[in-house]
């Protein structure tokens, strides 16, 4: 007799908190696997009543009454299909990360995660307990092991055990966030300890953002043999379908061969598409405002905003001064035009004006400096914020990450608002995104891509009177950042020592003004944020 087993993955976007909408919208997705797909057995993402990560939210006392309600109605609707769903388990003073296995309308088993991550953007020892023991449950003829997503990155003892007591097959649920060259880190990690094990695995991810985090799902079928054999589509919602049938001694996935990646430019785009998206509807605004300069970085976040939200959800706002080229004018209107977004010019030599009149009798007599430039930032971020409180929509702010380490931003000007879509996006990223985009479709004015970048807050400014070519202080700051490296591992790598030394000072003492910056979309290894925890006041200098 052969053994048939069909498994329907669902790769859907939660909302962190609303564990009634998460568990209506589990019980509709149990309904079409059932109904639509045939499935024995349908599986969610982890922590996928209660979204995931759930952070402090866990300690309070009204979430418990709520996430148990849920799973009951869950088990109510699990009939005549197997269900696995990731809950918060409360038992006692304890909180575990676990996998309800529900059929017939039973409870029939809880796994409970046994590898707590707490590294990068993980800290789950703060909240769980971890587990200790294997869950394998047998349907359709074959026995089915579960594991949560950490349990199969760094050790294979947890898929191991499940083995041991019978599984044919493993079913990992997970709470995955994008980085880039994520997928093909989890596709190699799952390949060895499919080879190791000899047994599939399938692995299962969300979709969607929460906060800085974006879930990417690459929902994933791997045989015994560590071959990619399914690949869910990147940042897409829906119900996905394997089956496994037994022949001779093996079980084997019956699905083809999946297509290859897309490129990361593209993966990136689409993953800041999706943070703007959901933070922005997740939150209740109405749309997002921002200001558009007529340079890359708030062209190609207003294109960004466009392709998450709509035009008609986009307001972009023009605020020249003195030092605004006319060519930036002008590229700034076209885009605005080509996009279709509400646009609006607000001049701000007025404003400027009449607060360098109230400050003059204190600081009239000094020479004039950074002060006068942070200013005019300052009058655009009160305008800005402005036009939010009246519209209720949010603001986004436009600086990048190489700005944003090395302090070449204002702090209550150009960084003041709520999100900040390309906060983990380098200079040299940002133009590769922007050609990326304007080769869909014209988006972005050529001239906006190809001139020299400047923040046009003083007669003939350019980025490079303050900073290197972007394409040396990128790698410098990645070196920093992703690999964690001292001024003399940077140096060695052909970098002048004095110009590390002074970048990475600039990085350390700028920290006070990120504390203070609005979330945005990590698409890195390390971003400034839940990853990034650097003392404000500390004595580390250049030498280190």
């Amino acid at each position: 007799m052969t053994d048939k087993l069909r498994i329907c993955l669902a790769q859907i976007n939660l909302t962190v908190g609303d564990v009634e909408g998460n568990a209506e919208r589990i019980a509709a997705e149990i309904d079409l696997a059932r109904a639509q797909h045939s499935a024995d057995l349908v599986v969610f993402p982890e922590l996928a009543l209660c979204g995931y990560p759930p952070e402090d939210l866990l300690f309070h006392s009204g979430l418990q009454k709520r996430v148990l309600d849920a799973l009951e109605m869950l088990q109510s609707r699990a009939t005549g299909i197997s269900v696995v769903v990731g809950f918060p388990e409360f038992d006692g003073e304890r909180i575990y990360n676990s996998a309800a296995w529900l059929q017939d309308g039973d409870l029939c088993g809880i796994y409970r995660k046994r590898c707590l991550p707490n590294y990068g953007v993980f800290d789950e020892a703060r909240y769980f307990t971890a587990g200790t023991d294997a869950l394998v449950q047998s349907i359709a003829g074959v026995r089915v092991g579960v594991t949560i997503c950490e349990d199969n990155w760094e050790s294979s003892v947890a898929a191991a055990d499940a083995v041991e007591a019978g599984a044919d097959v493993i079913v990992s649920i997970n709470g995955s966030p994008f980085e880039v060259g994520k997928q093909q880190m989890r596709e190699s990690r799952l390949a060895e300890r499919a080879r190791e094990l000899a047994v599939p695995f399938v692995y299962q991810n969300m979709v969607g953002g929460q906060d800085e985090l974006v879930f990417d799902g690459g929902s994933c079928v791997i045989d015994g043999q560590g071959n990619t054999v399914m690949r869910c589509p990147p940042f897409a919602e829906g119900l996905f379908d394997v089956q496994f049938e037994r022949r001779r001694s093996a079980l084997l996935p019956l699905a083809n061969v999946p297509d290859e990646l897309p490129a990361n430019d593209e993966l990136v785009y689409t993953a800041i598409v999706t943070g703007i998206r959901d933070y922005v509807t997740k939150n209740g605004f109405g749309g997002v405002v921002l200001g558009l300069s007529g340079g890359v970085d708030s062209a190609l976040c207003l294109a960004l905003a466009v392709d998450a939200l709509g035009a008609e959800a986009v307001q972009a706002v023009m605020m020249p001064y003195h030092y605004t080229s006319p060519m930036s004018i002008e590229d700034a209107r076209q885009q605005a035009d080509a996009l279709g977004v509400a646009y609006q010019v607000l001049p701000i030599a007025d404003m400027v004006e009449v607060i360098t009149a109230t400050l003059h009798p204190m600081l009239g007599g000094m020479p004039a400096d950074t002060t006068e430039e942070n200013v005019q930032a300052r009058c655009r971020g009160l305008l800005l914020m402005a036009i939010s409180n009246k519209t209720h929509r949010i603001v986004l702010t436009t600086g990048n990450k190489s700005e944003m380490a090395v302090g070449y931003a204002t702090l209550y000007g150009d960084m003041a608002g709520g999100f900040a879509p390309i906060k983990d996006c380098t200079k040299t990223l940002v133009y590769r995104l922007a050609r990326y985009r304007n080769g869909l479709s014209p988006a972005i004015p050529e001239r906006v891509i190809a001139r020299e970048p400047s923040a046009e807050l003083r007669p003939d400014q350019k980025d490079s009177d303050s900073l290197p070519p972007y394409e040396v202080l990128d790698p410098i700051l990645d070196a920093l950042m992703i690999e964690d490296l001292s001024v003399d591992d940077i140096a060695a790598r052909g970098f002048d020592r004095e110009l590390v030394g002074r970048i990475l000072d600039m990085v350390r003492r700028n920290e006070y003004k990120r504390r203070q910056s609005p979330p945005g979309v990590r698409i890195s290894g390390r971003a400034f944020g839940r990853d990034w925890r650097y003392p404000i006041t500390s004595g580390y200098g250049r030498r280190s």
